[in-house]
């Protein structure tokens, strides 16, 4: 994944947790996160996250430290139940897979999440290793396992598992198929909306670079699209986690916003179109999940 993606999905997660006005990130794709794993093994890089202060990365209270201290104990004795107890769904997970919903799908999948190495990395940490940053919660070392003020709840991890990793590349190379021919061509999906006119989807071409798709509304996307443009950019806004893809068609800009944070009635997308920098279209769209 890259820097867009690991910015907003992993370490935000944890505002939704916290806001009870922020809106629920979906999926991903996870989606869009950098990775802290290759093939299941914990990376030496550090995990990138936004810069902070002094005053934004506190010393742990007491309740705190217990709750950490307790989560420790559950991974030693790999309780599966106990741990089910201990996270905030849903658990996001790299798009297009699904996130774990709840805790009987957490307990069904939960070696998909954690192989051996991240059940050790937390068995074995110990309380210094996991720091508060602000408002944003917990972290584990980088920012591996992320924990939101709910004490003891994981509330976001930023690791994949090499059977993870297959299930991922599994799930793209279905989606690839059912596209049209000239589609197939793209590191991975960000995501697929739907508008009361229009079916788009944004796809990660290369780092940092997407494409725009669109097709009329109930359209297949085995057929050729009416729309396509390249060379996307992905801009955060802000610290809450929404962002916006910014896509260039001559004198049109094409713009994608997701809100993650916002009014419990805002749209999971925003869709604006700028003739010349003037609004000349603008619509909500729904994420598509599956």
């Amino acid at each position: 994944m890259n820097y867009c993606e690991f910015t907003f999905v992993l370490l935000l997660m944890v505002s939704a947790c916290q806001n009870p006005e922020a809106k629920t990130v979906v999926h991903q794709k996870n989606h869009l996160h950098e990775k802290v794993t290759v093939s299941g093994e914990l990376e030496d890089k550090p995990v990138r996250e936004p810069e902070r202060s002094d005053s934004e990365q506190n010393t742990l209270g007491p309740e705190e430290m217990d709750s950490i201290q307790e989560l420790i104990e559950l991974f030693k004795k790999v309780d599966i139940e106990g741990i089910s107890n201990k996270i905030s769904y849903p658990l996001d997970r790299d798009y297009p897979i699904s996130s774990i919903r709840d805790k009987e799908e957490f307990i069904q999948r939960f070696y998909e999440v954690f192989d051996q190495k991240l059940i050790d990395n937390i068995a074995q940490s110990n309380i210094s290793q996991w720091t508060e940053v602000g408002w944003r919660g917990i972290m584990l070392d980088n920012g591996v396992v992320w924990m939101s003020f709910q004490p003891g709840f994981i509330s976001a991890i930023n690791y994949q598992s090499k059977r993870e990793k297959n299930i991922q590349a599994e799930l793209i190379r279905k989606d690839k198929e059912q596209l049209h021919a000239t589609l197939r061509n793209f590191k991975s999906p960000v995501y697929k909306i739907q508008t009361e006119k229009f079916l788009i989807r944004i796809d990660e071409l290369s780092e940092n670079s997407y494409r725009y798709v669109s097709w009329k509304a109930g359209a297949d996307e085995a057929i050729q699209p009416d729309l396509v443009l390249k060379n996307g950019l992905c801009e955060l806004q802000g610290s809450g986690g929404n962002h916006e893809f910014t896509f260039v068609n001559g004198i049109y800009t094409y713009k994608v916003r997701r809100n993650i944070l916002g009014e419990r009635d805002s749209p999971d997308v925003t869709i604006q179109v700028e003739k010349r920098g003037k609004i000349i279209f603008i619509a909500p769209g729904s994420l598509i999940l599956d």
